[in-house]
């Protein structure tokens, strides 16, 4: 039995779900999310809490079981608080700056890199070299991170480029002097 697939959800104050047979809908302070689950699990409604069940103990059953517990959970921790990814940006002359819903991203190359965020993702700059990406779908904040990160990962001998705040990037030795 998957242990996460069967701890039930709580569901907080100002949130409410609807279920419309593998269609979930969770709506929120901070917004709306629906998905579609797969057909291999139940939702099933219990007042203040949520809980997914499999209709079967077949193997696919068994692996989507913890899967769409997890999603529903994301879905609905979305739209009560949302989530938050922290990108900081380390090299002499790199920066980011916001140009109306748009990130610029100055990172060593000969022109700017243009991020455009997609709907329902924010993009702030905190002291030019930390950025900061919010949204209630964790998937989508997530991907937008990532894209970011991939303008310029870090590079193990210096350290520049693009991290998660908090990420150890693995420093290399350079090359011996000559003698």
């Amino acid at each position: 039995m998957s242990r996460i697939g069967k701890r039930p959800i709580q569901i907080p104050n100002k949130v409410e779900i609807a279920v419309d047979g593998q269609q979930v809908s969770v709506k929120g302070p901070k917004g709306q999310l629906s998905r579609v689950l797969p057909a291999e699990v139940i939702v099933e409604l219990d007042g203040e809490t949520v809980s997914v069940k499999r209709r079967d103990e077949s193997r696919v059953a068994r692996q989507r079981h913890g899967l769409s517990r997890t999603l529903v959970a994301n879905m609905v921790e979305g739209v009560s608080q949302g989530f938050q990814k922290r990108l900081q940006i380390q090299g002499v002359g790199y920066r980011a700056q916001v140009q109306g819903r748009n990130l610029i991203l100055n990172v060593g190359y000969s022109k700017p890199v243009e991020i455009n965020p997609p709907e329902g993702i924010n993009v702030q700059v905190e002291n030019n070299t930390e950025v900061i990406v919010s949204g209630i779908d964790k998937e989508v904040v997530g991907n937008t991170a990532a894209k970011i990160r991939d303008v310029r990962p870090p590079e193990p001998y210096k350290g520049k480029g693009i991290r998660y705040a908090g990420e150890q990037v693995r420093r290399k030795a350079g090359k011996a002097g000559k003698k």
